[in-house]
């Protein structure tokens, strides 16, 4: 099947304008009044998708969307790609159980095989599975509570920028203050700072000649490591340290490799466990099958969501065996046995090893960055851009305001809205994160053709324009007289 601009997959049946229920505006209506006003994406791209196939999403409005938000990283090979579609309707002709809590099946057992072989390596032969209920932020709560079952500790370390999810261990775990301020604090967490070049804790930034001195990623080690050796820094035994290899909602932020491997020696040498949350990073995403490739590290305790259930929900944390000491029953929940989200995760995990496109991901990756470097050159609101594979970021400034002293301007998040907004109207779905909102993030499935991947940039180059012309536009001074 194909996806035409107009009439979405040519099955022969088109979308039916005559029918409410495809009436897109009372569709948006009717949410609005019925949802809770926590919702997000809605707000911001008020699409009402019916069809949609590899980077393409088709609206009610029959307009046809490149998808460069790809389901929060979740759609590594697009949207019903063949492969899972396959996968799952082979499931359901067998007639194979949908709901199994923790029991074993082959669909199961498949999946696990899979999952296993694709690991980063070090975590062991042995290594451990646990399913937990079908978020991220889920798989976030089983990792610290097995570090503090593990250990014995409380305290857990956790670093600026990090997001991880919005259940209550999760969001104490997670920097953003905005949805924290409301809600009584949860458990010990000590806040560390993560290396940040554009903007950084240290207010130096990247230092390339190091005879002038330590960058902010060499000060943000000495920084833990001092705090953590400090009798009277206030930090008790810790139980664990979870990090993002790249911050995703806080601002596409990748963690140099170097930091990475010293973070690594840092929590071994004081017996904490290294929580690596590669919920959104996984999968290829970065470049590599699984970001913690790219530095070389083991973690202790990898959390992972999103890209391994192909696009249905699923969570799981993989660890080192000598830490399986819980209890049964010390980490349950109802929907940890989603058996279509294994079989269509393990037809993903096949499909991104066997085609490679962890690798694509990284050539493309690399292209797509340096289109944002140039793009960025003659556009000086394009305060810095960064990322990894396709997981990429701009940040919008305002070039008009006080730069601080390592020479980033103001956040622009007006701006960044705008953007988003002037992509939409173009066929462009992006969202935005980081500081303010006013990073611009790319986050588009595994299996994005050249041709979109150039016709995405092409499109985000035309909004920023459009958007600064908005934004700066200067009103026409009246001339007294009213339009008849």
């Amino acid at each position: 099947m194909t996806i035409s601009a107009r009439n979405g997959i040519s099955d022969g049946t088109g979308i039916d304008r005559d029918s409410p229920a495809m009436d897109p505006a009372a569709i948006l209506a009717r949410q609005r009044e019925r949802e809770s006003s926590a919702r997000t994406y809605a707000r911001t791209l008020p699409i009402v998708p019916v069809r949609a196939q590899g980077a393409t999403i088709v609206g009610a409005d029959g307009r046809s969307y490149l998808d460069c938000l790809s389901g929060a990283g979740t759609l590594a090979l697009g949207h019903n790609h063949p492969d899972v579609i396959q996968a799952i309707t082979a499931a359901l002709s067998r007639g194979a159980p949908l709901h199994t809590l923790d029991l074993a099946t082959p669909e199961k057992d498949a999946f696990v095989e899979e999952l296993r072989a694709s690991l980063p390596p070090g975590l062991g032969s042995d290594v451990k599975l646990h399913f937990c209920g079908p978020s991220g932020a889920d798989a976030v709560e089983a990792a610290i509570k097995l570090a503090q079952t593990a250990t014995g500790n409380q305290t857990m370390l956790a670093f600026t920028g990090g997001y991880h999810g919005m259940t209550a261990g999760a969001l104490a775990v997670t920097g953003n203050v905005a949805v924290k301020n409301p809600l009584p604090a949860v458990g010990s967490v000590v806040r560390l700072p993560f290396p940040y070049p554009y903007r950084c804790p240290f207010g130096v930034g990247s230092v390339p000649d190091r005879a002038a001195g330590p960058d902010g990623a060499e000060l943000s080690l000495r920084y833990i490591e001092r705090l953590l050796d400090d009798p009277l820094g206030g930090v008790t035994d810790p139980a664990g340290l979870i990090v993002e290899a790249v911050q995703g909602e806080g601002g596409v932020i990748p963690a140099p490799d170097s930091w990475l491997r010293a973070i690594r020696e840092i929590t071994r040498r004081r017996g904490i466990l290294l929580i690596l949350d590669e919920v959104q990073t996984g999968v290829g995403r970065t470049g590599r099958f699984w970001a913690a490739q790219h530095s070389g590290i083991t973690p202790d305790i990898v959390v992972m969501s999103k890209a391994i259930g192909g696009g249905l929900p699923i969570a799981v944390i993989a660890y080192r065996a000598e830490l399986d000491v819980w209890a049964p029953g010390a980490h349950t929940g109802t929907f940890r046995g989603n058996q279509l989200a294994m079989v269509a995760g393990r037809a993903t995990l096949r499909r991104v090893r066997r085609d490679g496109l962890d690798e694509r991901a990284a050539r493309l990756g690399s292209r797509l960055l340096a289109g944002l470097d140039h793009l960025a050159r003659d556009r000086p609101h394009v305060g810095d851009v960064r990322g990894r594979g396709l997981m990429l970021g701009a940040e919008l400034v305002d070039p008009t305001g006080t730069a601080d002293a390592v020479g980033a301007y103001p956040a622009d998040p007006r701006l960044a809205a705008l953007v988003r907004a002037e992509c939409l109207r173009r066929g462009l779905i992006i969202e935005l994160g980081g500081r303010h909102g006013a990073v611009i993030r790319l986050l588009p499935p595994l299996i994005i053709g050249d041709e979109e991947a150039a016709r995405a940039l092409s499109i985000l180059a035309d909004a920023i324009n459009a958007a600064v012309r908005r934004l700066t536009a200067v009103p026409t001074p009246s001339t007294g007289r009213e339009a008849g």
